[in-house]
């Protein structure tokens, strides 16, 4: 089976972190959250994937290769106009063509999930459905579609990013789906096209949808709550994808080559990269994850805070709650809280 997994828009609602870097390229635990997702279709047998490309695409590109590092094979498909999810799989329509199984997955390249893919396909299977949908039980449902099953688990009713008065379920599209191939003929080709607006509220009025729930973990990271949540939810252990760097002691990962001065205390869960300094006395509190090569100056403290790669952060400064970007510095003795941004051009926005 081949899965087409979705990433090329441009994340507006995670600005500024995606100023300069594309939605699924956002590091969780200095992962991109894209390859979350290519590790977890590996270890359900799937091994060939379609990646649609838009925003900023050399850099997903440049990053994933062919995919043979990850022991898959990786097809780009670009689209120099946004054609919507289906539309997007429309164009990529010759390649799933050429696979021998009569249904292709959907997935999103910018949500971080330990989903049981196996399961899904064998729910789909079972139903014989034209098309599956992954529903996740949730609280805040005004940002995704809600679903309307009834006890065969067929879809009644589908509406994307509804109203107040629309809310009738706490079941929304996940944006994971399986399809029979027979649905392409319904996507127009070279238009946009939208699964959730337009092809699904029309297929479940003519064929076989269903909704498949599943239990275990998924996030969209699609606000800056959300991103700060999907961190804490790996250093955790919340989902099986695990940090990539050896685990010192319990949920506490330190990459290679690090130097720590005297003195310096890491508190559990955190995550320190590869070719990190830290200086005499620093704290890396709780829920905190230090990117590949940054520099710690010494007495810092830093507590629920995610830096990216390559920081710089002064002697005595000390963070609680901030996103700090790529390269950036953080002057010495300052303090910033409650989720402080620093831009990738050293700047406080």
């Amino acid at each position: 089976m081949i899965a087409m997994v979705m990433c090329a828009g441009e994340g507006t609602r995670l600005r500024p972190l995606t100023y300069t870097l594309p939605k699924p390229m956002v590091p969780v635990a200095n992962r991109p959250v894209l390859e979350y997702t290519l590790l977890n279709l590996k270890r359900h047998g799937i091994r060939e994937v379609v990646i649609n490309l838009g925003y900023q695409s050399n850099v997903i590109q440049s990053y994933f290769g062919d995919g043979s590092r990850y022991g898959i094979l990786i097809h780009y498909s670009p689209e120099k106009n946004l054609l919507g999810t289906a539309g997007g799989v429309k164009k990529a329509e010759n390649i799933f063509r050429n696979d021998s199984d009569s249904d292709f997955l959907v997935t999103s390249g910018d949500s971080l999930t330990d989903i049981n893919f196996t399961s899904l396909l064998r729910f789909h299977r079972k139903k014989r459905a034209a098309a599956t949908i992954a529903l996740k039980k949730v609280e805040s449902r005004f940002e995704y579609g809600v679903t309307l099953l009834n006890k065969k688990d067929e879809i009644t009713n589908f509406i994307e990013k509804p109203s107040w008065g629309e809310i009738y379920s706490n079941r929304v599209n996940t944006g994971i789906y399986v399809f029979q191939k027979e649905i392409l003929k319904r996507i127009p080709s070279g238009k946009f096209y939208d699964f959730g607006r337009q092809l699904l509220p029309q297929l479940i009025r003519t064929e076989k949808a269903c909704g498949f729930e599943f239990k275990e973990y998924w996030t969209d990271i699609g606000t800056l709550a959300e991103y700060k949540q999907a961190q804490t939810i790996v250093l955790n252990k919340g989902i099986r994808t695990r940090p990539d760097a050896p685990e010192v002691r319990p949920n506490v990962w330190v990459g290679k080559n690090c130097r720590m001065e005297r003195g310096v205390r890491l508190h559990a869960p955190c995550f320190i990269g590869n070719d990190c300094f830290l200086g005499k006395n620093a704290i890396i509190g709780a829920h905190t994850i230090v990117g590949h090569r940054s520099q710690i100056g010494s007495g810092s403290v830093l507590s629920q805070s995610i830096l990216w790669d390559g920081v710089k952060v002064g002697a005595g400064a000390r963070l609680d709650r901030c996103i700090i970007g790529k390269d950036a510095t953080v002057p010495r003795e300052v303090s910033y809280h409650g989720g402080a941004i620093l831009s990738l051009s050293k700047d406080l926005i």
